[in-house]
């Protein structure tokens, strides 16, 4: 038998099947349409033209709203771990149309479409993301490895640093970028969550923080119950000079083979009465660990005080 969730899945799929089709048939009819219109009405070629342009963004637009919140449906249903770069493709080719990046907050391709990123609300959240406008399936992807990767930690920061109006801050003591395992993540494409320490990890963080050593990766107990963490406090608040995604592999060489069981965070710290960055990270199948956390552990949905992730307020 199936159940109401089933059900409800698949009219999600039907409809969004149903959509894109009809703006499928919006793409091929619309520019003749009104061409067919032009000439009727005896407009002059120009404008003849300009109608059947401007017929086919409105379509093309159209078309890849539907596929956007399609994808967004599939994704929030756990139906398609390809649905996240199924939305990053569709805000682009909005951006590239209209200049706007619907279905995103953002969308960055300063550096071309494989550097750049997009920044966007996980649907049906109150979660806030980056994912790169490349294909990166996520923690363990290579090409992270590599040095002709973008710092997406630091755009992480300074996307969300731009849009709350805080450029030129130093770091926020509540904000942490989070960037989960395989076995907690629901999409195959990198993305990385934005928010605050959840209560409970802030206090391990700043118990530990005074003991840490600039340059070494030490243990410093469960950030959460039943997952112990490690961290590295980098002695500096410019992220732009960290790779988070080496420290982390590098750090772990000897206890972890692949580098999908990772959990990625890069936090403030106040030490000796300077902020700076600390990275943190652990695996899954840890000693003592229970079961593989995140960000849903690792992050509130709302910052308590201060400066916020943008649209969370």
């Amino acid at each position: 038998m199936i159940d109401a969730r089933t059900e409800e899945i698949a009219q999600v799929r039907t409809r969004g099947s149903n959509m894109a089709s009809s703006a499928a048939r919006c793409a091929r009819n619309c520019p003749q349409g009104l061409g067919r219109y032009g000439r009727e009405r005896g407009r002059a070629p120009f404008r003849l033209a300009w109608s059947e342009g401007c017929a086919v963004r409105v379509c093309l637009v159209f078309a890849a709203g539907v596929i956007a919140l399609t994808a967004f449906a599939t994704w929030a249903f756990a139906l398609d771990r390809q649905a996240l770069w199924s939305v990053v493709n569709a805000c682009v080719a909005d951006h590239k149309l209209t200049r706007a990046p619907f279905p995103c907050l953002k969308v960055d391709l300063g550096g071309g479409k494989e550097r750049g990123y997009v920044v966007l609300y996980a649907p049906f959240e109150r979660d806030t993301i980056l994912a790169p406008t490349r294909k990166i399936v996520g923690v363990e992807d290579p090409y992270l490895q590599s040095s002709a990767a973008p710092n997406y930690f630091a755009d992480a920061w300074e996307a969300w640093l731009n849009l709350n109006g805080e450029r030129g801050r130093l770091p926020d003591l509540g904000f942490a970028l989070v960037v989960n395992c395989a076995l907690a993540r629901s999409q195959d494409q990198l993305h990385i969550h934005m928010g605050c320490l959840a209560p409970s990890a802030r206090s391990a963080l700043d118990a530990a923080a005074p003991r840490l050593a600039i340059g070494e990766w030490s243990p410093i107990g469960p950030l959460v119950p039943h997952q112990p963490f490690w961290a590295f406090r980098t002695g500096t608040a410019d992220l732009g000079r960290l790779d988070p995604f080496r420290l982390a592999a590098e750090g772990f060489a000897d206890k972890v083979r692949n580098l999908a069981l990772l959990t990625v965070v890069v936090a403030s710290a106040r030490i000796a009465g300077a902020d700076e960055f600390v990275v943190l990270a652990s695996y899954a199948g840890a000693p003592h660990a229970w079961w593989p956390v995140g960000a849903d552990n690792l992050l509130l949905a709302r910052c308590p005080s201060g400066p916020r992730p943008y649209l969370s307020q």
